[in-house]
């Protein structure tokens, strides 16, 4: 009986609300911004992406407290929006119109073909991409993610062999999943993380973030210890580095835009 009171009585969890609010920029536009309160948050936190701006409330804080944080930082979210603009290059993908798809820094050729199943393979001439009559756009999105982890991770069993001697364990697993601003992940465990995005883009970029996330194995920091092992395994880091910051953005909002069409 007492577990039973204690069940009843007990505050139920608090979960996460989601709202937008318009926000007025100086130069005469209306930004749509996602608010969320979270009970997790500790803090009033604002971010922007590649699928816009962002703004995290504790369960605690006021409306108006949010409202005074937006107006407070106008100014950095329309320089931050900005730099994630839509690129009128960056089309969502339709069939038969789309004619290419960007792979391992390149934009390939796209064929479009009827099928009796909806499948995506790539050839000496570009990707390939068979339809049924009842393929939708769900399903085209889910074949393009299942084809393009398909390319990473054939790009990094060739790779990973080579960096594990010298490493105290291999990683737990490798996930492949859409980052909206990391590039890769090690999780306690050992569970390694990599953006799906990294396969649009060149392969030596995408290898250093394997092997700066391996690297992570044996120092669990970004201390000068961790960048000396980097250093040792892949000397051409900062060539690649210098390429997320000029690339990265581009990257991940082609990936958002050909996974969601938004």
């Amino acid at each position: 009986m007492p577990s039973l009171l204690h069940r009843l009585i007990a505050r139920t969890p608090r979960s996460v609300e989601r709202d937008t609010v318009t926000l007025a920029l100086d130069d005469g536009r209306s930004l749509e911004v996602q608010r969320v309160r979270d009970p997790r948050a500790k803090r009033l936190k604002l971010s922007v992406d590649e699928r816009g701006a962002r703004l995290t409330l504790p369960w605690r804080a006021s409306l108006v407290s949010g409202d005074r944080f937006l107006q407070q930082h106008r100014d950095w979210l329309a320089e931050q929006l900005s730099r994630y603009a839509p690129d009128e290059e960056i089309a969502a993908l339709t069939p038969g119109v789309t004619a290419t798809l960007p792979l391992r820094g390149d934009d390939l050729p796209l064929h479009w073909h009827e099928g009796r199943f909806t499948r995506i393979t790539r050839h000496e001439d570009g990707i390939h991409v068979a339809l049924s009559a009842r393929t939708g756009d769900a399903t085209l999105r889910k074949t393009l993610r299942a084809f393009y982890e398909a390319e990473a991770r054939a790009d990094i069993g060739r790779w990973l062999p080579g960096y594990l001697a010298g490493l105290p364990r291999a990683p737990r697993q490798i996930r492949l999943k859409v980052m909206s601003s990391q590039w890769g992940s090690l999780a306690p465990d050992g569970t390694l993380t990599l953006d799906l995005a990294l396969v649009l883009g060149r392969p030596s970029a995408f290898e250093y973030v394997l092997v700066h996330e391996l690297c992570h194995l044996l120092q669990a920091n970004h201390s000068p210890a961790f960048w000396r092992e980097v250093e040792a395994r892949f000397p051409g880091w900062r060539d690649e580095r210098a390429y997320f910051h000029a690339e990265g953005r581009r990257l991940k909002s082609r990936l958002h835009r050909l996974l969601s069409g938004d």
